[in-house]
């Protein structure tokens, strides 16, 4: 045995010794947490399919929060809603998909959290200020 091999030995027996192989796992089973952030009214289908993808991709690892502003929110308005956006949007929110309104914005366009689909939570501070507070809570922020 050459002298790197074994000095590569006592590492790995060393690593098993302190635990180190348990922290690695522990690590690669921690929760993701994603911050998907949508204002263009062309993308909902895109944004609902890319959490999807997520949900899936992940076996439902994943904790995943929607901040909707700007036009993008009329597209949540329950009424005059297609079925697809709706039904996806519903089965998304089982999966554990947390979504929350602009504050401004629902003011802006006289929208109220009744008039939206099941499931949103009013962000009264501001969509942008929820970003950026989910980001200082270990989000990762997309914006697709």
């Amino acid at each position: 045995m050459q002298r790197r091999d074994m000095f590569r030995a006592g590492l790995a027996g060393a690593a098993g010794l302190f635990g180190l192989r348990q922290v690695k796992a522990a690590a690669a089973e921690e929760r993701l947490k994603v911050a998907y952030h949508l204002s263009d009214v062309d993308k909902v289908n895109f944004v609902l399919g890319n959490i999807k993808n997520h949900y899936e991709g992940t076996g439902g690892n994943v904790d995943i929060a929607l901040v909707v502003h700007g036009p993008a929110l009329a597209a949540f308005k329950s009424k005059g809603i297609s079925a697809a956006i709706s039904g996806r949007f519903a089965g998304l929110v089982e999966q554990g998909l947390s979504p929350h309104a602009c504050g401004n914005t629902m003011h802006g366009m006289e929208i109220t959290l009744a008039d939206l689909l099941d499931g949103f939570h009013a962000v009264d501070e501001g969509g942008v200020v929820k970003l950026a507070e989910l980001q200082r809570q270990g989000y990762a922020y997309l914006r697709p």
